[in-house]
């Protein structure tokens, strides 16, 4: 199986390396690219192609939402996954990222397994928000200025309830046992969320999830 092959933006060079040695020794995944700004981070990952971009919120030049808009926003006809990190949890351009395209977001200090996780996630097309930040986070900036579409159709009652366990950051698997339901029929719910709402992946349905009041904030 070829390796997940990742680039890493972060202004600090201190930083870039620990990220760098801490993925490089994980099973599966090598840096193949650094970038010490948002501008030259997008120009590596379009030059690159990696299969995932780590990439800081706060860079000079673009910043990390700059990038991941660039990279990984609506109407992008090529994506790549891209994944943010901050040092601050409680930081609104998180938020903001994630709604610019962002796979997912982790804590600098998340740790090697959290942070391999993470890429894995991003790689195969799923997203990973920190556990430990999730609700917070969205809680404190799904703001009541920002209104959720209506969805295509309205949703069930057993979807209203994946959604739930989604926002509040369950894999596939607990999800199934929460639920009482196989992996299969939670994919399913899943892919229906996805299509009722216009979400491109979990992310998008967890900030729908708190921006249309279906989970408490």
């Amino acid at each position: 199986m070829t390796d997940i092959r990742v680039l890493v933006a972060d202004d600090q060079e201190l930083v870039r390396t620990g990220l760098r040695t801490i993925l490089d020794a994980q099973p599966g995944i090598t840096v193949v690219a650094e970038a010490a700004d948002g501008g030259a981070a997008v120009a590596e990952a379009r030059r690159v192609r990696p299969d995932v971009c780590l990439v800081d919120i706060r860079m000079p030049v673009l910043d990390g939402i700059g990038v991941t808009r660039a990279l990984a926003g609506p109407g992008v006809d090529d994506p790549i996954p891209v994944v943010a990190i901050t040092t601050f949890d409680l930081d609104e351009l998180v938020y903001d990222a994630l709604r610019a395209g962002a796979r997912g977001f982790l804590l600098k200090d998340a740790g090697a397994a959290l942070l391999a996780e993470a890429v894995r996630a991003a790689a195969r097309g799923d997203a990973l928000i920190a556990p430990n930040v999730t609700v917070r986070l969205l809680e404190a900036f799904a703001a009541p200025a920002r209104t959720a579409p209506s969805p295509a159709e309205p949703l069930t009652e057993r979807e209203r309830d994946v959604l739930a366990a989604v926002a509040r950051g369950r894999s596939n698997a607990e999800i199934g046992t929460e639920l009482h339901l196989s992996l299969s029929t939670v994919k399913t719910h899943l892919a229906s969320l996805m299509s009722k709402l216009g979400a491109r992946n979990r992310v998008e349905l967890v900030i729908w999830a708190y921006e249309s009041g279906t989970v408490g904030r």
